[in-house]
Formats: C-alpha cells, structure tokens, sequence
C-alpha cells in the first residue's frame, strides 16, 4: 500500500468511526498529537479514547480537499465538523466545521504519527455554552 493509501484508509476509519480500524492502523509506537498541541503516545489510550470523542461529537467527520505526499509523510488540508452533545441530542447550534490540516508519517502500512492543526476555540465555546445552559 502507498503512504497516501494508508492515510486515505486512515481518515476513512476515522469517518466511518471504526474504532477497531483506527486501531488496526495505528502502529505501537504511534504519536497523535492534538489541535491543542497535547502528545499522546499511549496507543491503547488513544484506541479506548475514540468512542468518547464520537459520543460527544456523533457526527465528527473529516473531508480532505487536498493532499501532499512526501517520502513517508502525508499532508492533507479540508475541514473537520461535528455536533457537540452532553446528552445525545444533537442541536443545530451546537454544529461546527472548521478549517484543519493533518500531518501523517507512514511506516510499514501504518500510522506512526497522526497531527491535528486546527482552532478549535469555536468548539470549545461551543461546549462552555453548552454547560451553561
């Protein structure tokens, strides 16, 4: 499989929300790094974090409009979205898409690192509000 294969499979996985092929695709000693800047290298960890995320986000989706390769690493541009919940319902005002790149390393057909660059202050304030209310 190519680097951008890979990849392509990855963000699937993750749009698909297949916790069991997020995982499949990660390598042992892969490195996600968060929008907030957060390094997370316990593998398991990230695995078991999934399903949290997508409770709170049930429609969190990536939509990649370009893409750059580079030996091993991947670059993709597009945008992320989703719908924040604390109690599954999913109300409009709690929509958000935001411009986001990722930055993947590629070895042996798996990710060995996966960033999200992002602002995500408008999903942050969009679940401070959400508490509020």
């Amino acid at each position: 499989m190519s680097v951008e294969e890979v990849v392509k499979k990855f963000v699937a996985a993750i749009n698909s929300h297949d916790v069991n092929a997020i995982g499949q695709l990660m390598s042992e000693d892969c490195v996600y790094i968060d929008s907030g800047g957060g390094v997370h290298d316990d593998v398991e960890q990230m695995i078991q974090g999934w399903p949290g995320y997508y409770k709170m986000f049930p429609d969190y989706k990536v939509e990649i409009t370009e893409t750059f390769v580079s030996g091993d690493t991947v670059v993709l541009l597009g945008t992320a979205s989703g719908t924040y919940t604390s109690d599954g319902t999913l109300k409009p005002e709690n929509h958000w898409e935001i411009p986001a790149a990722w930055k993947a390393i590629v070895a042996s057909d798996k990710i060995k690192l996966w960033q999200w660059i992002a602002d995500n202050l408008i999903v942050a304030e969009i679940m401070r509000k959400d508490k509020e209310d």
